[in-house]
């Protein structure tokens, strides 16, 4: 071979610069293909994350929107206790009613019957509040 058949180095140099060029253009090509398809499962994944929050957001919307409602039927119900607490209080209740009747000489089975009471807790009105009776003797 003689040096007039062996290709000009400048040729050489730009042959290989372009095949560098060529090379790193399909690099460049493969990486940026890689990243487009990394970002789509990415987008898909956030997308499907973010519907599973929106369910739940609803699902929790729900919830307190229930809780509201039985809160305010709590409030309700509370609020006729109360009344209704207020209007017992009003009215003198079975036992005031039965110490009177006590005092005034009823016996255990008027007050049972009159103010609601059990015979037990008749008897014990009875003896704390009614008339003093002599005490019983015993037989010797």
């Amino acid at each position: 071979m003689s040096l007039a058949n062996l290709p000009n180095i400048d040729f050489l140099l730009i042959l290989g610069r372009a095949v560098f060029l060529v090379f790193s253009f399909a690099v460049a090509a493969v990486t940026f293909t890689g990243w487009r398809r990394t970002a789509r499962r990415e987008s898909e994944l956030m997308q499907a994350q973010n519907q599973a929050l929106l369910e739940q957001l609803t699902q929790i919307g729900t919830r307190v929107a229930a809780s509201e409602l039985q809160l305010r039927a709590l409030g309700e119900q509370l609020e006729r206790a109360t009344a209704h607490a207020a209007s017992a209080a009003r009215t003198p209740s079975g036992y005031q009613i039965a110490i009177r009747l006590a005092k005034g000489g009823a016996s255990a089975d008027e007050l049972a019957g009159d103010c609601g009471l059990t015979r037990a807790e008749a008897e014990l009105i009875r003896r704390l509040h009614g008339p003093a009776q002599p005490p019983l003797r015993h037989a010797s």
